[in-house]
């Protein structure tokens, strides 16, 4: 009973951090290692307990069930951890674990089952013996957690939940006596956890809210609680009625858990009341430095992202680009997945899962591009269930004061050309995040840039054009394209339609123009006259301006600019011109209607598209009471 009441379920409790957010901070940290420390407690009072609890024993067989059980420990510490250093050494990182290796660990595992249970202990102790030895560092951890997860958690966790659901008989609680035994067992559950672990969080001079949330924590329970209880119920230690008052406290214990944490703890989102001046691209000092957050879901998008960060890195005089790459990863109910999110920095990103083969490219490929140019880059790691992975990317945006947000189209290309839809769940993302962005954001259609491959900056040679159409929007894409150009292997071409005197169709009515004042201090004319000024000087830009009267000529008039490698384009162009586009155009509404008619078969191109939409807000920009960036990153993000 008392090792049912003090049990606290680590693989419950790291779900339930995990899906708070919570994994990364002090409170969760603290919990976690707390949690550890309890199971292995718990497991060893429970082998003492059923050494002990034989029935018809004498004093003398369960002394030797103990020492038995005893030396099968010191034999187990002494031998397994030298075996599992040499497995170690000969299962180099980023090459798969040979099968021999798994198999040995898993009949280790079942051996160590059948000798404890032969003892008189319960099978389980050996197997989470051994569990506990593997080492977690290094490939091996991982590998068996990838065999083994999916036929234990999809088939046999399932089944002993049925099997437990099974013996609980919840009708034998009857009567004033039962429930009131209930509400007792309920109560000195909760009141021996959360007063025990808020009184030692005190003493710790830890806050009363962490206290508190600590305290709830440590009350779930879970998998091992019916473990315990199903042990203890066929060794008749407990009786139907209190096997069903305890499964019903377990249950009551742990669906209480997550309100009353949220309800007492909130912390503080790093950065998230951070101000900061530079949130766009298009900048008064284009000298300054530009802070990228550049997300991708796969190795697939990781070259079409280092091209596009050479294109971007602009010239060594300027203050430099920053890059943080941030690799989008869901979160489920796979232990894996939990395993890595507990692996964290003190920064609170994720590490790098150095274990598997895609993790380990993808780092070697920043790695070397870091090596060979001049961006700093840091590599991130957002896992978050689909619906709130966009917090994550807003979160860290505002925190390392990013300019420009770079998210993957929900839509890869196929062999044929035409463009298939990778995950449903990704639009949704890219619309939350343009929505709910502390600075610009641009959307790539990736159509190959630059090939399979990083092209080394000397190889370089890459089209890109601008459609201009007038408003806030364009002015970003613009401002970025004339950034690109500074590449010595780019050449930009700008191309402004403007509307002919035959024009037909409604002017759209959104007040673009006042905005763009606001933030920027000038309007279409003012932006064009500087590139005029720039296209005379730098026969890299080449500036041009078509009048269409129709919404043919101006699809004509883009298809001219289809062999292009890029094209740059703003979310909600203003002006006659788009009002045509507008309607019929939404099925990917974060496209705009330009980015939309790019990737139909009207247009027919092979070039990769951005769309971008630039960030405005009541905050004045030229603030004086807004601090200026360093040029260069700090501390914090150094140890990304």
């Amino acid at each position: 009973m008392g090792v049912a009441l003090s049990i606290t379920a680590f693989p419950v409790l790291a779900r339930i951090l995990a899906q708070l957010k919570l994994l990364t901070t002090d409170v969760g940290r603290l919990a976690m290692s707390a949690a550890a420390v309890n199971d292995v407690a718990v497991w060893i009072l429970l082998a003492l307990a059923v050494a002990l609890s034989g029935p018809g024993h004498s004093p003398l067989v369960s002394l030797w069930v103990l020492f038995s059980g005893v030396v099968f420990v010191g034999a187990c510490i002494f031998i397994f951890p030298r075996i599992f250093k040499w497995v170690c050494h000969r299962c180099p990182e980023g090459e798969p674990v040979e099968e021999r290796y798994i198999c040995g660990t898993l009949a280790a595992v079942l051996a160590a089952s059948f000798v404890t249970d032969t003892i008189g202990i319960h099978a389980l102790f050996g197997a989470f013996l051994v569990g506990a030895l593997v080492p977690k560092e290094g490939p091996l951890a991982g590998a068996l957690v990838e065999k083994v997860e999916d036929l234990v958690s999809g088939l046999f966790l399932p089944l002993y939940f049925v099997s437990s659901g099974l013996k609980t008989n919840i009708f034998t609680i009857e009567g004033g006596q039962s429930w009131g035994m209930l509400i007792l067992v309920i109560f000195t559950a909760c009141f021996g956890k959360v007063v025990g672990t808020v009184a030692v969080a005190l003493c710790s001079k830890v806050t009363l809210k962490e206290a508190l949330a600590l305290g709830f924590l440590m009350n779930s329970k879970g998998l091992v609680e019916l473990i315990v209880l199903n042990i203890g119920k066929d060794r008749k230690v407990l009786n139907d009625q209190t096997f069903a008052i305890l499964v019903m406290m377990a249950l009551f214990t742990t669906f209480i858990t997550t309100p009353l944490v949220m309800a007492v703890y909130k912390p503080a989102k790093k950065g998230a009341a951070r101000a900061y001046r530079l949130r766009t691209v298009q900048r008064k000092d284009p000298n300054t430095q530009l802070r990228i957050l550049a997300c991708f879901q796969s190795t697939r998008d990781v070259p079409t992202m280092i091209n596009l960060i050479e294109a971007s890195r602009g010239t060594d005089e300027k203050g430099g680009l920053l890059v943080y790459a941030m690799h989008l990863m869901e979160l489920s109910e796979r232990s894996s997945a939990i395993r890595m999110v507990h692996k964290v920095g003190n920064n609170g990103f994720p590490f790098w899962n150095r274990g598997t083969a895609n993790s380990n490219q993808i780092v070697v490929a920043f790695e070397i591009y870091q090596q060979l140019s001049k961006v700093y880059i840091r590599p991130m790691t957002a896992i978050s269930p689909m619906s709130e992975i966009h917090e994550d990317i807003c979160s860290s945006a505002e925190s390392k004061r990013a300019a420009l947000i770079i998210l993957p189209f929900h839509k890869h290309q196929k062999l044929d050309g035409s463009l298939e839809i990778t995950r449903h769940e990704y639009q949704t993302v890219n619309r939350k995040v343009l929505e709910h962005a502390p600075c610009s954001v641009g959307i790539l259609v990736d159509r190959g840039l630059g090939g399979s491959s990083h092209i080394s900056a000397s190889n370089v040679s890459s089209i890109i054009t601008v459609l201009f159409f007038g408003g806030r929007d364009d002015h970003e894409a613009l401002a970025y394209g004339l950034r690109m150009v500074e590449h010595p292997g780019i050449t930009l071409m700008i191309i402004r339609l403007a509307a002919g005197l035959k024009c037909s169709g409604e002017v759209v009515a959104i007040d673009i123009k006042k905005n763009n004042e606001d933030a920027v201090g000038c309007d279409d004319e003012d932006v064009l006259s500087q590139v005029k000024e720039r296209a005379s000087s730098n026969k890299s830009i080449k500036y041009e301006e078509i009048v269409v009267n129709s919404f043919a000529e101006t699809v004509d008039a883009v298809r001219v600019f289809r062999r292009c490698n890029l094209f740059l384009v703003g979310r909600t162009p203003n002006g006659q011109v788009t009002a045509s586009l507008l309607n019929g155009r939404s099925e990917s509404p974060e496209l705009g209607p330009i980015g939309n008619l790019l990737i139909s078969q009207e247009v027919s191109t092979s070039a990769s598209v951005l769309v971008l939409q630039q960030f405005h807000s009541g905050l004045p920009l030229n603030s004086s009471s807004v601090k200026e960036e360093e040029d260069f990153p700090d501390n914090a993000d150094q140890t990304d």
